[in-house]
């Protein structure tokens, strides 16, 4: 008999529903048994491309005699991370209190009130290598709970009073100045693996945010450093096994420190932004290969990422057929089948594929040496050997399809689709491409129309269901990528929406005697704290977000007030910005536009007109990250609810542009040579 997750539409739970565990999802009901019956409540979170999730799954949750020890002694409830971000801040938060780490599967012993006093992540089944075993850790808390009350209230009461002091902003009456980015960079540097690119040692993770910083460090410091940090990652990230060298796009994380061997999931969230940063590169130096990275990640998205509605679907597991890994790895013999022996020699060589393998006795492709020193070995031209590599890749990539697929977590996330929004929307006016631009446009369309209801943006789709009350990141990555989006098509719709959206937000998400951000509306749900996270982790925070696109819409829509929240929230997080700039990744991106005099760029004419695309082109062909673009075809540009383009035309009938930066205006150009020496160059 399936339990009560038979009904959600999270893959993540539905894998859950056929469990012998009792499994409630989150909600009045498991909350009030726990009280009916005072159990505590065992909260389980995790996500469906977790491979650690899996694996306390198969050891524990289908374990009939685990499962009756939880049955017998709690009320048993599984949360999806990506749907209910904020249970999962609020229980992060309190697990990282009690054990000084977090991560998932996570699993927190909360009273039937849901204030947690314990919790940990992953569990064996037996007592292992100092783990207590999970039957050994049910039976304990259980009989503390009924034993040692008074402990337990204790211990929640402290834990309560830490987490309502973490959520507190501190005001800051310092000023905001470039001090703060010298200081982000400084640590920056010192952390920085010089050797093998990142941060830190093994694991390594992408932290794409903090690099988008180090460019715009480059470009307003004209530090050669934080570009070559840049570059070197960006570089060695493409060659390593994190990409897919076959299919395009990004896995999770290393599991090294050499990019060789990842976590094999796949995150939309992920690909989003290193695309992103990979497209910025690109416009920075005109490296070919950031280009062709870039390409490649969107494409794979395009092909097996996108639902025919138009949303972003958002995982991609890293097990198939019980193994972590095995869809993406290869024999030399595999590869040899498929091109034959000469050409797959020459192709296994350039991905450094072996017959003992670099990944339990088999290959995950990379690219140990660039093709500048491996084609002379190999006796041709780095010309040919661009051509057979070129020439290789779809019939392997077409063998690897006809493997047994990793699962697909499709729900679609208002998030997360606001992130690959915005990032089809920019590649689709640098690239030229407009199967891009044909993405973004789908996927805003998407979101207003099948993810909202009565005026409110919902949180998840799937299956033709959308549910959930959005949260603070829906709200501002959407109207960051609708922002994009009008800037990819200049058709007012998309700005306008993103304005309602901004307002929405600033209604239900801030609080004006802090000055800053809540992630839940004021009408959410009531939970032991109101959750509020101000650190830019996998993804960037809401409120990082949210500053990013107020300040923005100020200059778009000349109100003032925008420019005064957003400064104010970034001013709260003054203490951290330059000292734990690891965390801080997207808040320094918005520092940097906030510190900058940013071009305000209006192009008038006719977007399907020669002129026109040749002015444009010129804007998105070189790397401006602090800069809103605004845009009409003659005859619209006199609208006043659009500052940017009053009492603007063409001159002489031509596509006319008009540069304006630190409250003065260049004189109106029209070939596109002089728009480029605006510009700078």
């Amino acid at each position: 008999m399936p339990n009560r997750l038979i009904n959600e539409t999270s893959p993540y739970l539905l894998q859950h529903a056929h469990n012998p565990v009792e499994w409630y999802p989150w909600g009045e009901e498991a909350l009030q048994r726990a009280k009916d019956e005072d159990k505590p409540i065992l909260l389980s979170i995790g996500y469906s491309a977790c491979h650690w999730c899996h694996v306390m799954e198969r050891e524990s949750f289908e374990n009939e005699e685990i499962a009756g020890i939880m049955n017998e002694h709690y009320v048993n409830i599984k949360v999806d991370r990506e749907e209910r971000p904020d249970l999962d801040s609020v229980y992060m938060n309190a697990v990282q209190a009690l054990t000084g780490s977090g991560g998932w599967p996570m699993t927190v012993f909360l009273t039937p009130e849901g204030k947690p006093f314990y919790g940990g992540t992953y569990f064996p089944p037996v007592d292992t290598r100092g783990m207590p075993g999970f039957p050994s850790v049910l039976l304990g808390i259980s009989q503390a709970y009924s034993t040692r009350r008074g402990d337990v209230v204790q211990a929640t009461s402290q834990l309560l009073s830490h987490m309502q002091h973490l959520s507190r902003p501190v005001r800051s009456l310092e000023p905001l100045s470039p001090d703060l980015t010298h200081q982000a960079y400084q640590s920056l540097a010192q952390s920085y693996d010089y050797q093998n690119g990142g941060f830190g040692m093994a694991p390594k993770f992408p932290q794409a945010m903090t690099y988008e910083f180090l460019l715009r460090y480059s470009r307003a410091s004209n530090s050669p450093r934080a570009l070559e940090m840049v570059e070197d990652t960006l570089h060695r990230m493409a060659m390593g096994g994190i990409y897919d060298q076959i299919g395009g796009g990004f896995h999770r994380y290393s599991t090294d420190a050499y990019w060789l061997v990842p976590h094999f999931e796949k995150m939309l969230y992920d690909n989003a932004l290193l695309s992103k940063l990979y497209l910025h590169a690109y416009q920075a130096t005109r490296n070919p290969l950031y280009r062709r990275i870039t390409a490649e990640t969107l494409d794979y998205v395009l092909r097996e990422m996108t639902d025919p509605k138009g949303g972003f679907y958002s995982t991609q597991d890293a097990d198939s057929e019980g193994v972590e890994g095995k869809f993406f790895v290869w024999s030399l013999e595999e590869i040899q089948a498929v091109l034959g022996e000469d050409e797959g020699e020459l192709i296994a060589g350039y991905f450094g594929v072996t017959e003992a393998g670099n990944f339990e006795g088999k290959n995950i492709l990379n690219v140990p040496q660039g093709a500048d020193s491996f084609a002379p070995e190999a006796g041709m031209s780095v010309g040919e050997l661009q051509e057979k590599v070129a020439a290789a890749l779809p019939p392997l990539l077409e063998t690897r399809d006809r493997r047994i697929h990793p699962a697909l977590d499709d729900k679609v996330l208002s998030s997360w689709n606001g992130l690959m929004m915005r990032s089809f929307a920019e590649a689709a006016s640098t690239l030229g491409r407009r199967d891009y631009l044909e993405a973004a446009v789908s996927c805003a369309t998407f979101l207003l129309e099948e993810m909202r209801a009565d005026g409110r943006l919902l949180r998840t789709w799937r299956d033709g269901r959308a549910s959930l009350k959005a949260y603070l990141e829906d709200y501002a990555f959407v109207a960051d990528g609708l922002l994009a989006v009008y800037e990819a098509t200049f058709d007012r719709r998309w700005l306008e929406e993103a304005r309602s959206l901004c307002d929405t937000m600033l209604a239900l998400f801030w609080d004006e005697g802090d000055l800053t951000f809540y992630d839940t509306g004021h009408d959410h749900e009531a939970l032991i704290v109101r959750p509020r996270d101000v650190f830019d982790n996998a993804i960037p925070c809401g409120s990082s977000v949210a500053v990013d696109v107020l300040l923005r819409m100020s200059i778009f829509t000349g109100e003032s007030d925008y420019s005064r929240r957003g400064a104010a929230s970034l001013r709260s997080m003054h203490q951290y910005l330059g000292r734990a700039p690891l965390g801080m990744g997207h808040w320094l991106c918005a520092l940097d536009f906030y510190l900058s005099s940013p071009r305000e760029i209006a192009i008038i004419g006719d977007r399907s007109e020669a002129d026109t695309r040749a002015l444009l082109e010129v804007v998105y062909g070189r790397y401006l990250p602090n800069k809103v673009v605004a845009g009409a075809a003659v005859g619209t540009a006199g609208d006043g609810a659009m500052p940017l383009l009053q009492d603007r035309g063409m001159v002489d009938g031509k596509a006319t542009a008009y540069v304006c930066e630190n409250y003065t205006c260049q004189l109106p150009v029209t070939a596109p040579g002089d728009l480029a020496a605006q510009l700078g160059g």
